[in-house]
């Protein structure tokens, strides 16, 4: 049976009964519910709420076609494919010395915050008051910065020098056309 107005409102931490009946006016007027004043257990759902993320509706093929077949899979939501996204972050790309490793100019990279970073992973890092995002490299004496583009020489950073590193990439997000 449906639930009440005080039993939706604890639900959902909202303390007024206003509150909920605000929300659940937003639900009807969006076409989800039904909600009957005067009746204690009046709601009823008129259609399915949207589930999160994108719908997932097959596989298309990169090489040689295959038959296309839509059936919704699965719905791909950004924080199940990250995992705990707690510690995720995202930036824009700017520039284009990460071309080889796949990260465009207008990329957004999913960083997961950590200090940091096995040798060979893509980093974005802080250099005094500038951020990079390049290949990580710790030497003797000193850690590389490395760009994935022949037209960049690597960042040398020293002993001494203001740096750190703010987390390690784990997804570039790209969207293509207009």
């Amino acid at each position: 049976m449906p639930p009440t107005i005080r039993e939706i409102g604890k639900a959902f931490s909202i303390s007024s009964t206003n509150g909920v009946r605000y929300y659940l006016t937003m639900l009807e007027k969006a076409g989800y519910l039904k909600h009957r004043g005067g009746v204690s257990r009046g709601c009823s759902l008129l259609s399915p709420m949207p589930s999160p993320g994108i719908p997932l509706i097959g596989r298309v093929a990169a090489g040689q076609p295959i038959l296309a077949e839509e059936s919704v899979e699965d719905r791909l939501d950004v924080g199940r494919v990250f995992g705990d996204s707690s510690d995720l972050f995202a930036l824009r790309v700017r520039g284009d010395s990460m071309v080889d490793a796949g990260i465009l100019e207008g990329d957004v990279v999913i960083v997961r915050q950590r200090d940091q970073a096995k040798s060979g992973s893509i980093v974005v890092a802080l250099i005094g008051d500038e951020a990079t995002v390049k290949y990580y490299r710790p030497r003797a004496g000193r850690i590389e910065l490395v760009p994935a583009n022949e037209k960049y020489e690597p960042i040398q950073v020293t002993e001494g020098q203001d740096f750190r590193i703010l987390g390690v990439v784990t997804g570039v997000l790209r969207t293509v056309g207009s």
